[in-house]
């Protein structure tokens, strides 16, 4: 007989190798998930360090780049730009070389009017003076000087007028790309003082898309070199124009100088020419009047002396006349009705001489007369 009541319970009880082998079981999964739980904390722990240590240096690298990236941008930009400014001053001073042959050409006006009122007034010459002489020559070879040097010097203001367009053209060039430029380095800029702190940073809807009209970093640099080997042959190429307007203006004032110097002394020498003929045509004109004067004399004396030849002649004449009516035997051939005849012979042989040289004189006499 029993002195204690138990009570047990309804459940099926274990036996001891069953309740020692689910303690060992549990103590086996315990140790099992603890070494999954250490396992997985130290892979969390490694891959929390190594992918620390990865977004630590993928940023550094990247900060790096965009450093990089930035300080070639602005190489490149100070080269743009300093190319620019040489393309303003380029400009500038070709504006300004223009400008002067510009003027230079307005100042050949004067010389074509000169050289156009000297022909004028040269061929206002009369009779036998309008002749085409050297001066006359070196007149028409002058305006064609000017008119040549008037034409090179409009070509090349033509010239210089495109190429300050394409200068524009370049220069609009330029600076769209320096704006460009300017703004890229802004927003890298702007994108790397960027961190995981600031509060402008959000998720992006699809941030790996690729834009566009992106373009490679070899298709940028290429777009780069093609736009400053531009710039540098245009600046060269506006160099060499500036020269060239330099030396046309130079070549067009020399040639025109030396045409000048010849011209003037072609007129100088045509003055001096018939300044001599001037002089001597008086010397001539007064050595004729002279002559003229004793021509003139001259004729009076023989005039003078013809008419007393007449009247001698007349006399014996008359004498002889006269003694042809002695009477009778006296009318004789005496020696004097031989000398009478000798006399009247040589009168007229001198009257007829006379009258010849009174004949040529008054001849010359017409002839001076003419040519006065």
């Amino acid at each position: 007989m029993q002195s204690v009541v138990t009570f047990e319970k309804p459940l099926p009880h274990l036996s001891l190798p069953d309740w020692d082998a689910r303690l060992y079981g549990l103590q086996v999964t315990a140790d099992t998930r603890r070494a999954d739980a250490f396992d997985l904390r130290h892979s969390a722990h490694q891959l929390r360090n190594e992918t620390r240590i990865k977004t630590q240096w993928d940023s550094y690298h990247n900060n790096n780049r965009l450093r990089a990236r930035v300080y070639e941008i602005e190489q490149w930009k100070s080269t743009l730009q300093e190319l620019l400014e040489r393309l303003d001053r380029e400009m500038s001073a070709l504006k300004e070389e223009k400008a002067s042959t510009e003027r230079e050409l307005e100042q050949l006006n004067m010389p074509l009017l000169v050289c156009s009122e000297c022909l004028s007034n040269r061929d206002g010459r009369r009779s036998t003076e309008l002749t085409y002489d050297l001066a006359d020559t070196e007149l028409k070879k002058e305006l064609c000087v000017t008119e040549s040097n008037k034409k090179m010097l409009i070509d090349r203001c033509q010239s210089a007028w495109e190429k300050i367009n394409k200068l524009e053209v370049v220069k609009f060039k330029l600076q769209l790309d320096l704006n460009d430029k300017n703004e890229a380095l802004l927003i890298d800029k702007d994108m790397l003082s960027l961190d995981k702190d600031c509060a402008s940073i959000t998720y992006k809807t699809d941030s790996l898309k690729t834009p566009n009209r992106m373009i490679t970093y070899e298709q940028w640099l290429n777009k780069c070199e093609s736009t400053k080997k531009m710039a540098i042959e245009e600046l060269q190429d506006t160099l060499r124009l500036r020269e060239m307007l330099f030396v046309a203006r130079g070549r067009a004032r020399n040639a025109l100088r030396a045409q000048t110097d010849v011209t003037n002394y072609m007129m100088r020498r045509r003055i001096y020419d018939t300044q001599r003929a001037r002089n001597e045509l008086q010397w001539q004109k007064m050595k004729m009047e002279e002559n003229m004067d004793k021509l003139a004399r001259e004729l009076k004396t023989i005039g003078e002396q013809f008419a007393d030849k007449v009247n001698a002649l007349k006399v014996a004449e008359t004498r002889l006349e006269t003694r042809g009516y002695r009477p009778g035997i006296e009318l004789a051939s005496d020696e004097a009705d031989v000398g009478l005849k000798e006399e009247v012979r040589n009168l007229r042989e001198t009257i007829r001489q006379l009258q010849e040289k009174q004949d040529c004189a008054n001849s010359s006499g017409d002839q001076f007369e003419q040519k006065n």
